[in-house]
């Protein structure tokens, strides 16, 4: 952070260095303002920069109970594991009831429009 007498300065120069670094100005010695350079962000970034219940939800998030990358993945892993897909065979109601055998019966399948183009 850079400080710099307001009589010692211009806007220009003030916006330039910025860029870099803080620059606070001061008025007979008291800091009376603070430049920060914002080029290359958008208004988008600069209204959430800015807003007091964004913070307050990054200090909240910050607060939270976290676990290392390791843990994350082997987390995942195992909820991969554990809901493996299965696909159900589709059975008739009465299929096999008196033999034992269960019968498949075909899935419905979607008709497809022959229309010439």
């Amino acid at each position: 952070m850079k400080v710099i007498a307001l009589k010692e300065t211009n806007l220009d120069a003030c916006v330039s260095e910025a860029q870099h670094e803080r620059i606070v100005i001061t008025r007979n010695g008291k800091p009376v303002a603070l430049v920060v350079g914002v080029e290359g962000l958008d208004t988008e970034q600069l209204e959430i920069g800015s807003n007091p219940a964004f913070w307050e939800l990054i200090a909240q998030r910050r607060r939270q109970r976290t676990i290392s990358r390791a843990q994350l993945e082997e987390k995942i892993s195992r909820s991969r594991k554990g809901h493996a897909k299965v696909t159900p065979r589709r059975v008739a109601p009465d299929a096999g009831s008196d033999t034992g055998v269960r019968k498949r019966v075909p899935s419905p399948r979607k008709k497809h429009s022959r229309r010439g183009g």
